[in-house]
Parts: C-alpha cells; structure tokens; sequence
C-alpha cells in the first residue's frame, strides 16, 4: 500500500520492562498503523471498529473488520466470548494481532479478549473519543462489567502501541468532549497541574504523561497506580445508579467534587482546596452535583463494591503529602457529605 505521511506529532514512552510501548499522540497518527502492526511480525489482523471505513486504517496485512459495540451496556463477557470467536473462525494466531478502533469501552473490551485468546495476542489501540486517548487506552487495564459492578472481571494486558489520532476528535459531540474533559480534570489534584486553558492536544499529552508515569512505577495496582482513580469510588458508582445515563467522565467529574468534599469533612484538606475542587472541574464546563433521586444508601453500597476495597469503604482522597489511598473512611462521614452534596439536573440517557 502506498504510505501515508504522518505530520509531528508527540510520542509518550510508557516503560515497562519488555513491555514498553510508544503511545502517539497528533492529527494522522492512525497512518502509523501498518508499520506499528509490521513491527508486531503479524500476518494478519483482526480489527474491532467503531468507526466508518474511512476513518480506519488499513492495516498493511489481510485482516477481518468487527464491528464493535460501543457502551457500558455491552461491555459483557458475552461480547468477548463472541469476539474471540470471530478471531477463531478468521483463523488468527497467536503471532497475529488485534486492533481496537473506538471509544473506552470498545478498548476495554477488545484488549481483554486479546489477552485471552490464545493466552495473549497482541493488541493496538486506536481510540477515538477524549476519554480513551487521555485514559482507557492507555495503561493495559483491560475489563467487562458484571451486574454487581463495573469493571470487575478483567485482566492487565499492555498494547503494542497506542495511536491517539487527534482527527477522530474533530467528530466528536459536544457531550463526548465534555465527557473526556473529566478525566483531565481529576489529572489536577493527582499530580498534572493546572491544565486549563492548554491546547486539548497538550492537555492529552500531560494527562498520557502523567499516566505513563504512574503506570511504569506500579503496572498492577499495588500503590502509587490507585491514585488514578481519584474520584472514581463514587463515579463508577454514579454511573451504575444512573444506568450509564452519567457518563463515565461526567460522573469521575461529581465523584471528584466529592472527594474533595469528603477529605475536608476528615480535616485532610482545608476549605480553600474544597472550594479548589468544584472550582476546576466547574471550570472544564462538567456536572459538580448530583443528578436527581441518588439514595445515599444505596450509592454506599455501590461504592462498597469498588475494587479498591479490601475491608470497608476505601477513597483515593487529598491531603497534606497530596492524593493517596484512605481505606476504612467511617461510613457515617461518607454519608453526611453525601447528603450534603447539591442536587443538580437529571442526565440524558
């Protein structure tokens, strides 16, 4: 095929030992395709899009397109079952490789099923909303939703690359772009700075160097790696009471305002870096309250379910030495500052 020039762009190096990857970051970086799926030796590829034709590279070897379902609703382990079975029927190999093209849960659910099938194939994400590029493609964190719970069944299996086509994002509505602005906007209280006001392909670029930096120092969660999930703890909540209507960085955004609220109300922060909290993430133009009709019974229990906790209710919260991970917060704090919390519009489905 004939090649297609690729302009500047920036490149992030997530560096794990022998597991190290590139994630690119520009207009045109999904040309880079073909040759990021030569350097995996593959002879042919499965590709999972949720984009048009046009807008999916063609990969440089014979390959099979997968239409993917994008939403929280088909993040199912149903749906990696049916899409190791489409690699199975094309005859992929575990020298060959699989490609996702989509939003988070298109990356989420296509990275597991690569690690699964055939023990582990490798994997390349093209993600195309705000969301994945600045966080779920990024990382190797791979899962499926259950009924109890958000992400609950899932494995770490790191990308061969990571291509973060700022093109894709020129499509995307209104809302979707809000949508991604949450998890940029938690990036100011775990170590990014201030990024408002930056060009969104720098604001990208910090929130992927920040993450890449975090990752390499603990790729499995056992420390510094929850700090990512500030805000979290009560947004995947949010999203499982509101049936996914909150979408996931409009409710990482309110969980953000709540933590804040909730380290005040344990005296690890003052009011001025509560107020700092509704502040920036008001300031990226995201929901701070909560919609309508949340029990604070049954948001608890939600965020008992969290992954993060081992014994009792567990928050990644700020305090005097920054953000880090505060198990057994007493359920009758969690509560209070619950009831506290604003009650704004409802969410459209």
């Amino acid at each position: 095929m004939t090649a297609v020039p690729v302009v500047a762009h920036r490149r992030i190096e997530v560096p794990l030992a022998g597991r190290g990857y590139t994630v690119h970051i520009g207009p045109g970086v999904r040309n880079l395709l073909p040759e990021v799926v030569a350097a995996t030796g593959a002879r042919r590829v499965a590709v999972v899009t949720a984009r048009p034709a046009g807008w999916t590279p063609d990969p440089g070897v014979p390959f099979l397109t997968v239409p993917a379902r994008d939403g929280e609703r088909d993040k199912t382990l149903a749906w990696v079952e049916e899409l190791c079975s489409r690699f199975a029927s094309f005859g992929l190999s575990r020298s060959d490789a699989v490609v996702s093209v989509g939003g988070g849960t298109t990356t989420d659910s296509v990275g597991l099923a690569a690690s699964l099938y055939h023990r582990g194939v490798p994997v390349i994400h093209l993600p195309t909303s705000l969301l994945a590029q600045v966080d779920a493609s990024v990382g190797g964190k791979t899962a499926v939703n259950l009924p109890q719970g958000k992400n609950l069944v899932g494995a770490y299996w790191q990308p061969r690359a990571v291509l973060c086509d700022t093109d894709y994002l020129e499509t995307l509505p209104p809302r979707e772009r809000i949508n991604g602005l949450g998890e940029i906007a938690r990036c100011h209280f775990i170590g990014a700075g201030d990024l408002r006001g930056l060009p969104l392909h720098e604001q990208i670029a910090a929130s992927v160097a920040l993450k890449a930096s975090v990752v390499a120092s603990d790729e499995r969660d056992a420390g510094p790696r929850h700090l990512l999930n500030y805000g979290h703890t009560l947004g995947h909540a949010l999203e499982r009471a509101t049936e996914f209507a909150l979408r996931h960085g409009e409710a990482v955004a309110v969980g953000t305002v709540f933590a804040g609220r909730l380290a005040g109300a344990l005296g690890r922060i003052g009011a001025d870096r509560v107020a700092e909290h509704e502040e920036v993430v008001a300031g990226y133009g995201l929901p701070t309250a909560l919609p309508p009709g949340m029990g604070t019974a049954e948001l608890i229990a939600l965020m008992r379910l969290d992954k993060k906790a081992t014994s009792g209710l567990t928050f990644v919260l700020d305090g005097p030495r920054g953000a880090e991970l505060v198990r057994d917060v007493p359920e009758r704090a969690v509560a209070a500052t619950l009831d506290a919390m604003p009650t704004g519009p409802a969410p459209h489905a």
